[in-house]
């Protein structure tokens, strides 16, 4: 049976959204890989013990005009609504956190992933 999926939005900056497209046709995911590639980022992202923090430092992205569509597993949703529960614990004044949890993941993968042409 497959896994039941669940539509969500964010919103990034222009300039991370291109990143983000680049990145993903690079890492050879396809145009329709998008939500693939945004699902693996986010479970690597709550492996990390620091996550809320990540989180928190999201949370000051602004200029935020491009709108991203994506279905995620319901099981991994579940776990991001534990994430949210979790990181809300650390930052309770943070707004937005699954946006902001979703888009640290995001910056994360960029950011720990560069391939030997960005050096």
């Amino acid at each position: 049976m497959m896994d039941r999926k669940v539509m969500t939005s964010i919103k990034l900056q222009k300039n991370l959204h291109r990143r983000l497209q680049q990145r993903i046709i690079e890492d050879g995911y396809g145009m329709r890989g998008k939500s693939k590639w945004i699902i693996e980022s986010i479970e690597s992202l709550l492996k990390l013990a620091d996550y809320p923090t990540l989180v928190d430092i999201a949370d000051d992205m602004d200029h935020l005009s491009d709108m991203v569509s994506i279905r995620v597993p319901e099981a991994l949703m579940l776990r991001i609504e534990q994430a949210i529960v979790h990181v809300r614990r650390q930052f309770p004044a943070i707004e937005g956190v699954k946006s902001n949890l979703i888009r640290a993941s995001i910056m994360q993968r960029l950011l720990r992933q560069t391939t030997v042409t960005e050096v």
